[in-house]
C-alpha cells in the first residue's frame, strides 16, 4: 500500500470523527434556534463561499458542459436531499440512531453498484444486505419508540444514507477528470439551489430571530459549517481519488461508536444536553446486526480494492 493510500485511509476516519460529533452538537440546535431547513441553509451556503474562495486561488473551477447533469445530480444526492433528510431526521429522532442508520452506508454502496456499475453479487454480500437492512428495519420499528426517537425521523434518515450512498457512485468518475475542489465546489453549488427551492428554506430563513441566538449556538453552528462540511466533504473527496466508494464508505461504521463517546464526553463537560438516555442495549443489538451485514457485504469489495 502506498503512501497516499495510508492518507486517504487517515482522511476518511477524520471525516468519521467530524461527523460523530457533529451528530450531537448539530442536536443543540435544532429546533429551538434554527429549523432545520434553515440550518442547512446555513450549512450550505458558507461551505459554498469557502469551496469557491478555494477553486478561484488555485483556479480550479471550470468544468465540461457534458458533465453539468452529472454535477447537478450529484448535487442533489451529496448535498440537498442527503443533508435536508439528515436534519429533519436528526430533530426528529435520536443521535444515536442517526449515527446507526448511517453505517448502512456501504450495504447501500453495494446494492447501487450492482445496478449501476454492474457489479456481480456473491452469497456473501446478499446475506450482509440482508442482515443489514434486518437491523435497520428492526431499530426502526421497535427501536425508535423511547423518549427523544421516532419512526418518521429513522425513515428520514434511512433516506438520508441511500441519498449519500448514490452520491459516492456518482462522483466516482467526477474524481478521474478533476480535482477534488473543482468537483466539490460545483456539487455545493448546485446544491445550494435545490436547498433554497426546497419550499420551507425561505420562508423559516425569514422568520429566524438571529439576534436572540447565543453566541456558543453560533460557535456550534461554525462548527457544523466549517467542520462537519467544509472538511468533511474535502476530506471525502480526496479519499474517493484512492479507494474506491464501497471502501470509502465502509468508515461509516465508526459513527454509532464515536456518537457514543461524544454524547458521554459532551455530556460530561456540559457541552450539550445528556442525550445518553437515548443508548440502549436494544439499539446496540440492532447495531450489531447491522455492522454484521456491513462487514458481509464490504468484504468481497475489499479483496478487489485498495
Amino acid at each position: 500500500m502506498k503512501p497516499p493510500y495510508y492518507k486517504a485511509h487517515l482522511a476518511l476516519f477524520l471525516v468519521n470523527v467530524l461527523y460523530g460529533a457533529g451528530h450531537i452538537i448539530a442536536k443543540g440546535v435544532m429546533p429551538e434556534f434554527l429549523t432545520p431547513s434553515v440550518f442547512i441553509f446555513l450549512r450550505v451556503s458558507g461551505a459554498v463561499i469557502f469551496f469557491w474562495i478555494l477553486a478561484l486561488l488555485y483556479n480550479n473551477f471550470k468544468i465540461q458542459l457534458k458533465d453539468i447533469p452529472l454535477f447537478i445530480l450529484c448535487g442533489i444526492f451529496g448535498v440537498a436531499v442527503n443533508q435536508l433528510f439528515f436534519f429533519h431526521g436528526l430533530n426528529l429522532s435520536s443521535s444515536f440512531n442517526s449515527g446507526i442508520i448511517m453505517s448502512m452506508n456501504p450495504i447501500m454502496v453495494g446494492i447501487l453498484s450492482y445496478f449501476l456499475l454492474k457489479e456481480k453479487p456473491t452469497l456473501i454480500k446478499i446475506a450482509g444486505v440482508l442482515l443489514g437492512a434486518s437491523g435497520a428495519i428492526l431499530l426502526t420499528l421497535k427501536g425508535a419508540v423511547g423518549n427523544g426517537d421516532s419512526i418518521i425521523g429513522d425513515l428520514f434518515l434511512i433516506i438520508n444514507a441511500m441519498s449519500y450512498a448514490l452520491y459516492l457512485v456518482l462522483a466516482k468518475p467526477l474524481m478521474s477528470r478533476y480535482a477534488p475542489i473543482t468537483v466539490i465546489t460545483w456539487v455545493f453549488t448546485f446544491g445550494l439551489f435545490f436547498v433554497c427551492v426546497f419550499p420551507s428554506t425561505i420562508p423559516d430563513l425569514v422568520q429566524t430571530d438571529f439576534a436572540s441566538i447565543p453566541s456558543e449556538i453560533y460557535l456550534k453552528i461554525v462548527y457544523i459549517i466549517v467542520g462537519v462540511t467544509f472538511f468533511t466533504y474535502l476530506l471525502t473527496i480526496y479519499g474517493l481519488q484512492f479507494l474506491s466508494p464501497t471502501v470509502s464508505s465502509s468508515y461509516i461504521y465508526f459513527q454509532p461508536l464515536l456518537v457514543v463517546l461524544f454524547a458521554f464526553a459532551f455530556s460530561y463537560l456540559n457541552w450539550s444536553a445528556d442525550y445518553t438516555n437515548t443508548i440502549t442495549f436494544e439499539k446496540i443489538a440492532y447495531m450489531i446486526l447491522i455492522f454484521l451485514g456491513v462487514y458481509l457485504t464490504s468484504k468481497s469489495s475489499t479483496k478487489k480494492t485498495v
